[in-house]
């Protein structure tokens, strides 16, 4: 299991909501979070490599910005 992080556009706890489902989908419930704080609006998703492309698609899908750090 690996640390993956990305940049977003996520501004708010409701960003976060909205993008909750289609992580919670990836079977990624618990293993993910966002500091709203970072300049970056860093996600931070526990899981291998390979769903890094999920979860970028996923959180594309909610209307948000993603890209890997």
């Amino acid at each position: 299991m690996e640390t993956l992080k990305f940049k977003t556009s996520l501004k708010c706890g409701g960003c976060v909501n909205a993008i909750k489902p289609g992580l919670e989908s990836l079977d990624l419930a618990g293993k993910w979070t966002v500091d709203l704080e970072s300049a970056d609006k860093t996600l931070q998703v526990e899981a291998p490599e390979e769903m890094a492309e999920k979860v970028m698609d996923s959180v594309k899908k909610a209307g948000y910005l993603i890209s890997r750090l």
